[in-house]
């Protein structure tokens, strides 16, 4: 079997580059096709992987600018000739599931959600921050890209989400169906400790839509202290707002952030995530969480065993919500138990076997 993966741009690290790196290990001969290819924002084993890039990966900017160039992307992905490869596993957050393969190819949507900006626009433009020249201008360009996306998706013969979520997102958008695999969690990387520090954690790219600053304003309001780890955009706007019980840590490596994670009273997740790594891999490292009710958090935290839920989203909730945790009502052995549901190695199962049907389908 020829293999190979097409995602839609490798130029951050996040929770979708963490699910490549499982792809990459279970195929690790499989091609990666992409728009854009930044290997400095990325872990030095990328710079050893069979990584192709369109012709977009030569435009000045492109790397840090990647939305100014959103009419190229459609081009870019129908370019790629994937006509040697026996199955293509496509993993979009936006155009990768787009490329065009022979009738005989299998193509599987392993999907992480159908683009927002596309489907979910206006929501989209208020928490990016876009100004009013950009919003006059580009509702026209996204349906003409709504009409590709969809037109898209009837090239894929099997769609995988992420969560329930995302499967109710495809059925709307696309009008297919889905089953369902959840992302995987490298559960062996973290371990319960029997001792905790007094701080609160955040782990996450500080940009809009993760909703830290909600934590933050709730954190001022109660005072207790605050650990944030990661890095983006917002980071000097957050910083200004926070008060002395915030410490911002940046980005740490990854036993720092082991040790962190082991060490907190709980991880809190403000934002509404289509799935999130984070929250299990806290629960992996004997923690629970405090999260918004909405979204994949939904899915994988059961009120009162692994975690709690504040139900609006805003500091006065999440507020409530910390006053009223304790801790001691949680069992990290439990913790970890429902973590590995979540495992790298179920993953692994689930997909190859997902993947060996479709193929004895055909």
């Amino acid at each position: 079997m020829k293999l190979a993966i097409v995602v839609s741009w490798l130029n951050q690290y996040g929770g979708a580059e963490r699910v490549l790196e499982v792809l990459h290990e279970m195929y690790p001969d499989a091609p990666i096709f992409t728009s854009i290819h930044w290997p400095e924002a990325l872990p030095q084993a990328y710079r050893s992987w069979d990584i192709r890039v369109s012709p977009l990966n030569r435009l000045p900017l492109i790397k840090r600018r990647h939305q100014l160039f959103l009419p190229l992307y459609p081009l870019a992905f129908e370019g790629f000739d994937l006509s040697e490869y026996d199955v293509v596993l496509s993993m979009p957050s936006a155009f990768a599931h787009g490329v065009v393969t022979p009738p005989e190819t299998l193509h599987i949507c392993y999907c992480l959600t159908p683009a927002r900006f596309l489907w979910s626009y206006h929501a989209y433009v208020e928490r990016e921050g876009i100004g009013r020249v950009a919003r006059w201008f580009l509702p026209p360009f996204l349906t003409a890209f709504r009409l590709w996306d969809r037109a898209a998706a009837d090239r894929v013969d099997h769609f995988v989400a992420i969560s329930e979520v995302v499967q109710q997102r495809i059925a709307q958008h696309y009008r297919r169906d889905a089953d369902i695999i959840y992302p995987p969690v490298n559960t062996n990387a973290f371990s319960p400790t029997e001792e905790h520090g007094d701080y609160f954690l955040i782990v996450s790219r500080l940009v809009p839509y993760k909703r830290v600053d909600l934590a933050v304003h709730a954190f001022n309001e109660l005072g207790l202290p605050l650990y944030i780890i990661g890095g983006g955009r917002d980071a000097s706007a957050l910083q200004a707002m926070a008060g002395p019980n915030i410490r911002f840590l940046g980005r740490v490596d990854d036993s720092e952030m082991k040790d962190y994670l082991s060490g907190c009273r709980a991880l809190i997740f403000p934002g509404e995530e289509d799935f999130g790594l984070t929250p299990l891999e806290a629960m992996a490292a004997g923690r629970p969480v405090i999260a918004y009710a909405a979204g994949g958090a939904t899915e994988t935290i059961i009120e009162g065993v692994t975690g709690e839920f504040f139900h609006a989203q805003t500091p006065e909730s999440l507020a409530e919500a910390v006053r009223d945790f304790d801790e001691r009502g949680y069992d990290s052995a439990i913790l970890c138990q429902h973590a590995e549901q979540f495992s790298r190695q179920v993953f692994k199962e689930r997909l190859g076997n997902f993947i060996a049907s479709k193929l004895e389908e055909e």
